[in-house]
């Protein structure tokens, strides 16, 4: 048991690189499709998402969620929601590299997860312990170091953060896997996305037939950029702990990040050298204390789980009934309200098949209390 559950983890693992590995190497797959604008980039990208994900759940023959998703019209109104905002971060993010603006986007990708504890104080009336309000402070001083630098708001960023963070708040709500979710996401841009693209060809603009064979296949292979990566999550999500996802995710904006500089050649003034630094400050902050109180609540857990273990053998060998204690309940008493963590990331389901809470999904920590995701570019 102990040899499967370290082949396991290990699958998890390469899973979970795989997966932000792509998600952080993706800017060097948009400027490949050009001379296609950003808007047919992403028109394409919801099509053929669409078509790779049903080809995958037929295949699997995995079609019972949609009945019931189907019979539920506040969860199908969440998914309509849902597919909007996701659709202006991928809109953005195609833009935003296709532009040359590869190390602002990154940037979004490294506040999201302030920007998503920030809205599940506001709007889900979440507590935060001092280190997170810290490393939300700080967070608010690196924009505002960032807008000297950038000479404006970084709205690329800001557009990237916020809208990733409200997917994920709107995700938490519809509960479905990755896979399912892209799937239901893609259904309702299918059209509208479709009838762009024909309104393209009917006046000649469309570059799907106009650019040759090879310009085709890379435009229908967004739909394997996008799903695949979500594929290699779904499939760590369940192999590994949340805590460690929380600390992957942050290598897809890493890899934005260098490729901006190394790769793409994009300037870093003094002033966004300080404005990063700022950020990253705050992520040290915010990943520091989400390991602590892993950590904690690991402890609380296994000595509450001693302590049943003991009271049972203990009754066993006196022949007294046993009073049964609420295992669960002493972590949820001895953790703070809201526990902090992807992630980034795109976004399943916690293992248990609830979602966790705002906090908890921007670092990857396990919950103490109350319940939580990260699609990416």
């Amino acid at each position: 048991m102990a040899g499967t559950s370290r082949t396991e983890g290990r699958t998890g693992l390469l899973n979970g690189f795989a997966a932000y590995g792509m998600w952080g190497l993706v800017p060097l797959f948009w400027p490949l499709l050009k001379p296609a604008g950003a808007t047919e980039i992403l028109a394409h990208r919801m099509v053929w998402s669409l078509a790779f994900v049903a080809a995958a759940l037929l295949f699997v023959r995995r079609w019972a969620w949609a009945g019931e998703l189907l019979r539920q019209p506040r969860r199908l109104a969440l998914v309509v929601v849902a597919a909007a905002v996701i659709t202006v971060n991928w809109g953005v993010y195609i833009w935003a590299v296709n532009s040359g603006h590869v190390v602002e986007a990154s940037l979004g990708y490294f506040i999201n997860p302030l920007v998503t504890i920030a809205m599940g104080v506001l709007l889900l009336k979440e507590r935060l312990r001092p280190v997170q309000w810290a490393a939300v402070g700080v967070g608010v001083a690196a924009v505002l170091v960032l807008t000297v630098g950038f000479g404006r708001p970084p709205w690329i960023s800001l557009c990237l953060a916020f809208s990733f963070a409200t997917y994920g708040l709107v995700k938490k709500k519809v509960n479905l896997g990755g896979v399912e979710s892209l799937a239901a996401e893609t259904a309702v841009q299918f059209l509208p996305a479709l009838g762009y693209l024909l309104w393209l060809s009917a006046h000649g603009d469309a570059t799907f037939t106009a650019e040759g064979p090879g310009h085709a296949a890379l435009l229908a292979s967004t739909g394997i950029v996008t799903a695949l990566p979500l594929v290699c999550f779904g499939a760590a999500a369940i192999r590994v702990p949340l805590s460690t996802l929380g600390l992957l995710q942050y290598l897809a904006p890493v890899f934005q990040f260098l490729l901006g500089v190394l790769y793409f050649g994009e300037a870093m003034p003094p002033e966004r050298w300080a404005g990063f630094a700022l950020v990253w400050l705050a992520l040290v902050l915010l990943t520091g204390d989400a390991l602590r109180t892993s950590r904690r609540a690991s402890r609380t857990l296994a000595a509450e789980r001693a302590r049943i273990h003991a009271e049972e053998v203990a009754a066993a060998a006196s022949g007294a009934p046993l009073v049964p204690a609420p295992e669960a309940a002493a972590p949820a008493a001895s953790a703070p309200a809201a526990s902090a963590p992807t992630v980034p990331r795109p976004t399943a389901t916690a293992p248990s098949g609830t979602a966790p809470s705002a906090a908890a999904a921007a670092t990857g920590a396990p919950e103490a209390q109350a319940a939580p995701p990260l699609p990416k570019p």
